[in-house]
């Protein structure tokens, strides 16, 4: 299982995803699901997956082969070089549909599960920091300021934080606290969602990753995080009403 969690504020964007991917009981890997890609003071882009991870590794993998190409042919459009986050979005999109047109049929004759679907989070110059969901076929959403964050895999326990503090005028210190919670909830209640975590952070108008990183189990300010909130949560709940006087 996978969770990613993208959101998208009025001072720029956070990303965070898990790393455990699990195709059974006995059957469990780690696999980087978050993947950042630049032109500094142009351009930042992060895009993290969920699903069958041999179509997103194959986008990924197209992705990153229209790059290579373009610097021999200029002509040779990639997410590096369209005009809009909307073409990004689109040219994710058109990947995954290549990959699902051609895998989907067998992998599912195989008894897999093939869907799978791509989070973009990122800014160019001349445009606003933009969050995108691509689905399966390769259709995608934005965000809005009604919905400014999505989330892919297991995302039931880490939402209900997400719902109480992000809002488009939320901080970008405080959005990066809520992920961090948000991810630290799911990881105490999914077994299949597992450390390190990768997150990165992208400032408005910056063009580059304020943040880029990777959280280690060890990780004090993780753990200071985990064990902060988990003292405020317990002072909180001593602190309502008693419902039975």
């Amino acid at each position: 299982m996978t969770y990613c969690v993208a959101v998208r504020v009025d001072q720029g964007l956070v990303m965070l995803s898990d790393t455990r991917t699990n195709a059974g009981m006995d059957n469990i890997a780690r696999f980087r699901k978050s993947f950042t890609y630049s032109v500094p003071g142009e351009r930042a882009i992060t895009l993290m997956c969920s699903g069958n991870l041999s179509i997103t590794q194959g986008v990924k993998a197209m992705l990153g082969r229209a790059i290579k190409d373009s610097a021999l042919d200029p002509d040779v459009e990639t997410i590096l070089n369209c005009p809009t986050m909307h073409r990004v979005a689109q040219i994710v999109g058109e990947a995954m549909c290549t990959m699902q047109g051609r895998y989907r049929s067998t992998i599912e004759m195989q008894g897999a599960a093939a869907d799978a679907s791509i989070l973009i989070a990122g800014q160019r110059r001349g445009g606003k920091p933009r969050l995108y969901l691509i689905y399966s076929a390769g259709n995608f959403i934005e965000a809005t300021e009604d919905t400014p964050f999505f989330q892919i895999g297991e995302h039931k326990y880490g939402k209900p934080i997400l719902d109480r503090i992000i809002k488009r005028e939320t901080s970008l210190e405080d959005a990066t606290k809520a992920v961090l919670v948000s991810m630290d909830s799911t990881l105490r209640s999914n077994l299949s969602v597992g450390m390190p975590l990768d997150l990165t952070v992208i400032e408005r108008d910056a063009f580059d990753f304020r943040v880029r990183t990777r959280i280690e189990a060890d990780n004090e300010e993780f753990q200071l995080l985990s064990h902060s909130w988990s003292a405020a949560l317990r002072k909180g709940f001593e602190d309502l009403p008693n419902v039975l006087d």
